[in-house]
């Protein structure tokens, strides 16, 4: 598949915009995965855990790859805990306790490998070399990893961290805008599993939310449009979530669930929806990259957008019964 090129290449220093790759499997445990990484892209294996582990100083950065469930790492916080008036003894006690708490995180670990995910963070990686990229998720195939079809109980995804253009309210909601005007196809080409549909972690948005931020007049300041959205959105689960731009952005806001430990504030829009297809032999990021473009191309065409919007509006502002009315009348007319 060819690589599509977004309408806007560079980001608002004018160097290429890149994009972070997030990818859920079974089937192959943490120290396998980070030994595939490395050899595909080179770098020194750091084994922070027995669950873990880091690849650094590749071409691009650094890989991250972890079961992902936080009861099979030892908590960090504990491991930083220093009491520099402690006895000898105290100290002995305290070692002792982290011994505990590691061994017992490291058999939870052991316990549930199979059960949870393996997940990869890729570092940022500039979008047109994407395809280089793709050549992971090859090997992942050939070494047995288990994509979201492979089980019902699988609802893995595959997530994208699209670097923003540049950090106007007028970009930002007119991204915003095309992405609530193309979900319903971003779904239906993705045919998103149906475990993922049941959780809730890619939820999509509400209509009462749409009718506000597709509305002519609808014109906002920045902090009127990060408070409109975390007012119609208090939660991570979105299948466009965009609470760590704006912990990026305004690091100062109030708000609990911007200063929330699963919020990484990065000057990237966090796209939750596609699935982690690793059955089909042809998928990798560059297709859920090619499907995500679609909505920048519509972003950056104004007067499209624009009358994609007045048509939302007027067909989802009136009664349902009209609604229903006018499908039938035009399913009547095809027929």
């Amino acid at each position: 598949m060819t690589l599509q090129a977004p309408p806007n290449r560079t980001n608002s220093d004018g160097k290429t915009r890149r994009v972070g790759v997030e990818i859920e499997f079974a089937g192959l445990p943490p120290r396998d995965t980070a030994e595939l990484v490395r050899e595909l892209f080179g770098g020194e294996l750091n084994v922070v855990s027995p669950h873990r582990l880091l690849v650094e100083a590749t071409r691009w950065g650094e890989f991250g790859i972890e079961l992902d469930t936080q009861y099979a790492h030892p908590d960090k916080t504990l491991l930083e805990e220093h009491h520099e008036s402690d006895s000898e003894w105290a100290r002995q006690q305290r070692h002792r306790r982290l011994e505990f708490h590691q061994k017992t995180r490291e058999l939870i670990g052991d316990m549930v490998t199979g059960l949870v995910p393996t997940e990869i963070v890729c570092p940022p990686i500039p979008w047109n070399e994407l395809e280089e990229l793709d050549q992971l998720f090859g090997a992942l195939r050939d070494k047995g990893a288990k994509g979201t079809d492979a089980s019902l109980l699988y609802g893995f995804g595959l997530h994208l961290n699209p670097e923003v253009e540049r950090f106007d309210v007028g970009y930002l909601l007119a991204m915003m805008q095309a992405y609530l005007l193309l979900a319903s196809w971003l779904r239906d080409e993705i045919k998103v599993d149906i475990t993922r549909e049941v959780l809730p972690h890619a939820n999509p948005f509400h209509k009462e939310y749409a009718l506000k931020v597709l509305d002519s007049g609808y014109q906002p300041d920045l902090d009127t449009f990060i408070n409109d959205y975390l007012h119609y959105n208090p939660t991570r689960n979105r299948e466009l979530d965009l609470l760590p731009l704006f912990a990026h952005l305004r690091p100062d806001h109030p708000h609990e669930l911007l200063h929330s430990q699963l919020t990484k504030p990065r000057p990237t829009f966090h796209y939750r929806l596609p699935n982690a297809q690793l059955s089909q032999p042809s998928w990798g990021s560059v297709v859920e990259w090619n499907r995500w473009v679609e909505v920048e191309k519509l972003a950056a065409n104004s007067d499209v957008l624009r009358a994609r919007c007045d048509e939302y509006i007027a067909e989802h502002s009136q009664p349902w019964w009209k609604r229903c009315k006018a499908k039938l009348l035009g399913l009547l007319k095809s027929s």
